[in-house]
């Protein structure tokens, strides 16, 4: 956390709410710093006491997390709310849990839309990403029933105007196919309320489905199924990030993931095994490889494996390997039975 960073901004940060709404929280009273009620636009510093309906906030440390960016592919009949009076799923449900913060979701979709949704921890990306003078493209997939011309489409490249102002598609293209219900793909540079599907209505066409495939510089893969999520990589998140003009904080260990590291060690372990005597003969020492070479026999040789062998001065055995280790030499193997014996010729029994 920077010094002297206001107090709204910094909750925002956190994930809590967008400033605005926070900006609300502060005046109801309900945002305290130091035990004192907070004040629009005041500052706060490290070590500060911060808390909200009286629960105590934890403010970031000297260094600043890292910025994570979810994927969700968002299937028809979820919402993008927190709580729902009618008791519709939503789709927070999906997504992981955080320790510390929570999901921001970035360009809402209603309830019939599918496709790609971003859900971010950073308050400052998402509301970035979400201002108009950021321009970010959304590109959708949509399914419209009507007839549609190249004079309509002319008319929603060039501008139409709707009930909150003038609207239009940064870019059309009609994909292959026939019969009364034609697909397109549409870019637009802004993020109004049902905006895709109120222009095609402007002009006597029904939108019958809708998909969003792409945001900014994330889009959705053909692999991804609907109703999962996955978390960008670093370099996905720099690129979202450098869209904007955001310069996020570099991950401790060199940009990996949690876990990341010990994911990829225990694949390589299952992919190339190694056997236990061999390593214990290469790093416990010659009495320990003689001993697996073949003294031992049975249950005993991995004890022996597992177990360096060690001699006094004079030869007698140090440990217990040791003395299992001559136990097992000292003990005669008895003889194979071989063909030809009269055991072998001996003959049946008669019934």
């Amino acid at each position: 956390m920077n010094e002297g960073a206001r107090l709204h901004k910094a909750l925002a940060d956190l994930g809590l709410g967008s400033r605005r709404e926070i900006e609300g929280w502060i005046e109801a009273g309900r945002v305290t710093v130091n035990g004192r009620r907070a004040v629009l636009g005041q500052r706060i510093a490290r070590g500060d006491r911060v808390a909200v309906d009286g629960k105590p906030v934890r403010l970031p440390d000297a260094e600043p997390a890292p910025i994570r960016v979810i994927v969700y592919n968002k299937p028809e009949g979820e919402i993008c709310s927190r709580r729902d009076p009618e008791g519709r799923p939503t789709v927070f449900a999906a997504l992981p849990r955080l320790r510390d913060g929570r999901w921001i979701i970035v360009g809402r979709l209603d309830l019939n839309t599918t496709g790609l949704l971003l859900a971010t921890d950073s308050g400052e990306l998402a509301n970035r990403l979400m201002h108009p003078g950021s321009s970010i493209e959304r590109e959708y997939l949509v399914r419209v029933l009507g007839d549609v011309d190249a004079a309509l489409l002319a008319r929603l490249r060039a501008g139409v105007l709707l009930d909150d102002g003038m609207a239009a598609f940064d870019g059309i293209r009609e994909l292959e196919g026939e019969g009364s219900n034609r697909w397109f793909t549409v870019v637009l540079r802004e993020g109004r309320n049902r905006e895709v599907r109120r222009l095609w209505e402007s002009q006597g066409c029904k939108v019958s489905r809708l998909k969003r495939v792409r945001f900014g510089t994330v889009a959705l893969g053909p692999r991804e199924r609907r109703g999962t999520c996955r978390e960008l990589e670093e370099a996905e998140v720099r690129a979202l990030c450098a869209s904007v003009g955001l310069i996020p904080p570099a991950r401790a260990g060199g940009g990996e993931r949690p876990g990341a590291r010990r994911r990829e060690a225990g694949a390589a372990a299952k992919r190339s095994p190694e056997p236990r005597a061999t390593a214990g003969r290469d790093q416990r020492g010659r009495g320990q490889g003689a001993a697996v070479r073949g003294e031992g026999r049975g249950r005993d040789a991995d004890v022996v494996a597992d177990r360096p062998v060690r001699r006094n001065v004079d030869g007698s055995p140090a440990n217990r390997a040791a003395r299992r280790h001559d136990e097992r030499a000292a003990t005669p193997r008895p003889a194979r039975r071989q063909e030809g014996t009269a055991a072998a010729k001996r003959p049946p029994r008669r019934r």
